[in-house]
């Protein structure tokens, strides 16, 4: 395995301050070009899903670089068991509620099951969609080989497209389950395949999900343009989780590569129960919060 070298110019998305006292200066918003820059720089970023304007902005003001509209609403705000339910409105509805509040992050909305692979036409469609009403700047569909003229298509309406292979949810029953991918001589070589058919056709990143790390390396060392690894190892350009798990907001059980950097649950189910037991007792709301 190949080790990448840690990046030269600081934590990127960070802020940075100019004169003593002046307030510290916004970095633009990432662009494609910067994007590929930070891959050939070594230089690594990160990306968070957002559902609403709310946590769009407060990762955004934290200095998130890219933030995905994910079809995984379909789980976490919806209560679904899988992505395929989710719907091209309920997407740009979500979308257009991120996208108001993010002012220096990129935002990436997830072309959802259906949306995409019945024809390329559809694909250009629904993803102008996304920009021309939702506000995305970029979108995200799932798959390789299969997708690869639906890639290419939506690219060259000057729409940049972020590729999804390994895992992708909107396979599910495809694949009998959310099973880790490329375990195998054979799976391996299917998602290489998927890999550099995404890039070939003009994908500006793409993301690795439930992969040994091993393989997610091999790809990101081998495409030109950068990877962002969900469940595939440490060696990709970017990483991204799912909002939810990140902040501890699923419940106890979480997949394997999810890393709780919060635990905020227990403490939203704390302050509703002293919420409930201060109403009950009379003592919210006091003299503090009523008006004369």
């Amino acid at each position: 395995m190949s080790t990448r070298p840690a990046p030269a110019n600081g934590k990127p998305g960070s802020k940075q301050g100019g004169k003593t006292g002046d307030p510290p200066r916004r970095p633009q918003r990432p662009t494609v070009p910067a994007l590929q820059d930070w891959k050939h720089q070594s230089r690594r970023f990160s990306m968070l899903t957002a559902y609403d304007s709310c946590f769009a902005r407060i990762f955004d003001e934290a200095g998130i670089d890219l933030l995905l509209v994910g079809d995984s609403l379909a789980n976490v705000i919806q209560g679904e068991e899988t992505t395929l339910p989710v719907t091209v409105e309920e997407m740009i509805y979500h979308t257009r509620a991120v996208a108001r509040a993010a002012k220096r992050a990129m935002v990436i909305a997830d072309m959802p099951f259906g949306s995409y692979q019945i024809t390329s036409e559809d694909a250009v469609r629904n993803a102008v969609r996304m920009v021309k009403e939702g506000g995305a700047q970029a979108v995200k569909l799932e798959g390789g080989v299969a997708v690869k003229e639906a890639i290419a298509r939506i690219a060259s309406a000057e729409i940049p497209v972020m590729g999804h292979i390994g895992l992708t949810p909107q396979s599910v029953n495809r694949m009998g389950g959310f099973r880790v991918q490329g375990r195998t001589v054979e799976s391996q070589k299917r998602v290489l395949e998927d890999a550099h058919a995404v890039e070939d056709a003009g994908a500006f990143a793409v993301v690795l999900e439930g992969m040994p790390a091993e393989l997610a390396d091999e790809i990101t060392c081998s495409l030109h343009i950068p990877t962002i690894g969900i469940g595939a190892g440490s060696n990709c350009d970017g990483q991204v989780l799912v909002m939810h798990d990140m902040l501890g907001l699923t419940g106890d059980w979480v997949p394997h590569f999810v890393k709780k950097f919060a635990d905020l649950g227990p403490q939203v189910a704390d302050a509703a129960q002293a919420f409930i037991e201060e109403v009950n007792q009379g003592t919210f709301p006091c003299e503090e919060h009523s008006y004369r």
